[in-house]
C-alpha cells in the first residue's frame, strides 16, 4: 500500500458561524500533520472560537468583514499560507480523514481537487430529493455551457494548488465599503469551479461521502440558493471579462466518464 502523502504543505480552511457543538467532531478528526489550520468566524453567538481555540491551540482565527459562506472562504483563503489548501465545512457532514485522498492528485501535479458525492463511492445522508433534482439540473447546465464534465458541481469540499486562487479571482474579503459582493454566498462552490474549468486548469474529482449535519440547522435555502447558483453559471458563460492566467496550468481534465483584516494566530502551547 502506497504512502499518504505529507501534510505539512497543506492549509486547512473552515468557515464557521455558530458551529461549537460541530467543532469537536470536525477538528478532532483531522489527520496529524497538517500545516496550518485556518477557523474563520462569521460573528458567532455561541463558543465558536473558544471551543477551535482549546481543541487546538496552534489554530488560526480570522475574523471574516462581510456575510456569507463566499466571504468566509475568501477570508480563510487571503489567511493561507500553504501551497495546497483545502475547504472543508464546519458541521460535521464532510470527513476530515478524506483529506489525505484530495491532497494525494494536488501532489501528482493536478491544480484542482473536486469533491464529488455522484461518483464511484461517493455517496450522501442528506441530500432531499428536490436538492437531488436541483443538483442534476445545474450540474447539466454547466456541463452543456462550459464543456465541462462535473459530476457534483455544488459541493463544497475540494482542494486546491494556491495558483488556482488567480483564477478565483475573488473580491477582497475585507472590503467594507459595501455590504455584499457577488460570490460571497453559497454560490462560491460554482463559482469557484466554473473559474477553474474556463481557466483550463487541471480537474481532478475526488469520492466523497456527505453524511448528515451533526448539530444545529444549515443556513442553505434550496431555492434562494438554486436561483442564485443558476445565476452564477449565467453570469460566468456570458462574462466578458478576461480569465485570469493560472501558472503552470496544464489543459487537462481528469474527470470520470459517466459509467488578512483581524487575523489572530494562537499562541501553541
Amino acid at each position: 500500500m502506497s504512502a499518504k502523502p505529507s501534510l505539512n504543505d497543506v492549509s486547512v480552511v473552515i468557515p464557521t458561524r455558530n458551529e461549537a457543538k460541530n467543532l469537536p467532531y470536525v477538528l478532532e478528526n483531522l489527520p496529524d500533520g497538517l500545516g496550518e489550520v485556518i477557523l474563520v468566524d462569521g460573528n458567532s453567538v455561541d463558543d465558536t472560537v473558544a471551543v477551535a481555540r482549546e481543541l487546538r491551540p496552534d489554530i488560526v482565527v480570522v475574523h471574516q468583514s462581510r456575510r456569507g459562506k463566499g466571504n468566509a472562504l475568501a477570508a480563510g483563503f487571503a489567511a493561507a499560507t500553504k501551497t495546497f489548501i483545502v475547504m472543508i465545512d464546519a458541521d460535521g457532514s464532510m470527513d476530515p480523514k478524506e483529506i489525505h485522498a484530495f491532497v494525494a492528485p494536488l501532489h501528482r501535479g493536478v491544480k484542482y481537487a473536486k469533491g464529488s458525492r455522484f461518483t464511484s463511492g461517493g455517496g450522501s445522508d442528506d441530500i432531499s430529493r428536490i436538492r437531488d433534482l436541483g443538483n442534476r439540473f445545474l450540474n447539466g447546465t454547466t456541463n452543456i455551457l462550459f464543456r465541462t464534465r462535473f459530476s457534483d458541481l455544488c459541493y463544497g469540499y475540494n482542494a486546491f494548488h494556491r495558483d488556482c486562487l488567480a483564477a478565483f479571482a475573488l473580491p477582497d474579503p475585507h472590503d467594507v465599503s459595501v455590504a455584499a459582493r457577488w460570490g460571497d454566498g453559497f454560490e462560491i462552490e460554482t463559482l469557484i469551479n466554473v473559474r477553474v474549468a474556463k481557466a483550463k486548469v487541471s480537474i481532478a474529482e475526488v469520492p466523497s461521502f456527505e453524511s448528515e449535519r451533526i448539530h444545529g440547522e444549515s443556513n442553505l435555502r434550496t431555492f434562494r440558493d438554486g436561483t442564485r447558483v443558476l445565476a452564477t453559471i449565467m453570469r460566468e458563460r456570458f462574462s466578458r471579462t478576461p480569465v485570469p492566467v493560472v501558472p503552470s496550468a496544464p489543459v487537462v481534465v481528469d474527470l470520470p466518464d459517466r459509467s488578512v483584516a483581524a487575523v489572530d494566530r494562537a499562541e501553541a502551547v
